[in-house]
């Protein structure tokens, strides 16, 4: 396949020496043209002494930045037209690379590796990521199979037009992929198995419950914010409309809480709008930057 001799693998490490002592040489193996490149994620274990054994690029954070940051730090340092993104725990197969490249060469700008339900770490995160895919397939009424798959191929050319767009933190996937959605590139799913992790999680239920609970709101505001705040105002119309009939027929008064209700639904409307306006505009940017590239 042609893209493999402009390949880079970006893998983002936070002590995983013990996965990374098979999956490098096994990425080398299948891919010995590529450039392989480990971002440290401030590691305390033995990354950097397997990096070195294998000839692999290392790019080192001296502290943890996060699994974001290190994408970011990773795409940056690379020098391939074409960007695998793996997980360093062992959980994504090399061999699969083959198969997203070649659905790619279909007309794809970015194919992620769409879990199945088996491969889920647990019915949380199963009912979890069952629902942002459903939300996700809604806001961008096409069928999202996975959105918080970190095994992913995509164009380096277009990848770094979202660069700027990508948090340090855990939700690069939900990040990447709306963006793609939202400037119009084509986005593929592939299914594949993933394994069990090598080691722990380094996800906090409690800290990362809360922060993936966000993401929900930032898929919203990343795509299209209509989405979220016009139900959210109708919501908050509706009540102030049925509070101000029902004290209307009883007491024949408009009450604090309708002009409350109606009041707020205004806001969160002209909020939606203002952050829509805001949207439009910074993807009109990027696409105009992209457009002068050309």
């Amino acid at each position: 396949m042609s893209v493999k001799n402009k390949l880079s693998i970006i893998l983002p490490s936070k002590n995983e020496g013990a996965s990374l002592r098979v999956l490098l040489p096994e990425i080398i193996n299948l891919f010995p043209e590529a450039e392989v490149i480990l971002v440290n994620d401030g590691s305390t274990d033995d990354t950097s002494e397997i990096c070195r054994l294998n000839n692999v690029k290392e790019v080192r954070h001296p502290y943890s930045k996060g699994n974001g940051a290190a994408i970011k730090s990773g795409t940056r340092a690379a020098t391939g037209d074409t960007l695998v993104f793996m997980d360093a725990d062992g959980q994504h197969s090399p061999a699969d690379i083959s198969r997203l490249l070649e659905k790619m060469d279909s007309g794809y700008d970015m194919v992620v590796g769409a879990r199945s339900r088996e491969s889920q770490a647990s019915v949380g995160r199963l009912v979890a990521n069952s629902f942002y895919n459903k939300f996700g397939s809604w806001m961008v009424d096409k069928r999202i199979d996975d959105l918080t798959s970190g095994f992913r191929v995509v164009k380096a050319n277009l990848f770094n037009q979202v660069l700027h767009l990508l948090p340090n933190g855990f939700s690069y996937p939900t990040t990447s992929t709306m963006a793609f959605f939202r400037f119009g590139f084509s986005v593929g799913y592939l299914p594949i198995t993933a394994d069990k992790r090598v080691g722990e999680s380094h996800i906090n239920l409690v800290k990362d419950g809360v922060r993936f609970f966000l993401i929900i709101f930032k898929i919203g505001t990343l795509y299209s914010p209509f989405k979220i705040f016009i139900p959210i105002s109708f919501l908050l119309f509706t009540l102030g409309m049925g509070r101000y009939v029902y004290t209307y027929l009883l007491t024949s008064t408009f009450t604090n809480m309708s002009a409350l209700l109606l009041s707020t639904s205004l806001l969160v409307f002209l909020i939606g709008l203002v952050s829509e306006q805001i949207t439009t505009l910074i993807y009109q940017s990027q696409s105009g930057q992209h457009d002068n590239e050309q």
